[in-house]
């Protein structure tokens, strides 16, 4: 049996904040890994998006752990990673650069995330959604 940490932020007034009204001091230490990962992985995604003026109507980043004990303990250490991006824009075509964005910081301009895959396997999901009204 494995035990599960999992931490989720979401951007708030251009900040990630913890949801649910968390506290980073309520987080032990190996969530605060997470926390990080969240926080990295957004600040770099949303750095890409910038340079093509794109901004979230919702954006929110849930970085789980497993650990390899059935209870968090001061020995327990991840054995895998999982990211879930999941982001609300304005436009149907804003989708493809949001995606690009979000693989190039899954797959190493995001430092933290990048150090996560030297301790264990880090998998990610992407959900993206548009408000943009379609007309049929």
């Amino acid at each position: 049996m494995s035990n599960t940490q999992r931490v989720s932020v979401e951007l708030k007034n251009g900040k990630f904040r913890l949801v649910e009204g968390q506290k980073t001091d309520d987080l032990n230490p190996k969530s605060l890994m997470l926390y990080a990962a969240a926080e990295c992985a957004g600040l770099t995604i949303m750095g890409i998006l910038r340079k093509d003026e794109i901004t979230p109507k919702r954006f929110e980043i849930t970085v789980e752990g497993t650990l390899d004990t059935p209870t968090l303990a001061a020995e327990s250490r991840y054995r895998s990673f999982a990211v879930h991006y999941n982001f609300e824009c304005k436009s149907i075509s804003n989708q493809n650069c949001v995606s690009c964005a979000i693989r190039e910081a899954q797959e190493g301009k995001c430092g933290v995330v990048a150090m996560l895959k030297m301790i264990a396997p880090v998998s990610h999901e992407i959900a993206i959604v548009s408000s943009e009204t379609v007309n049929v």
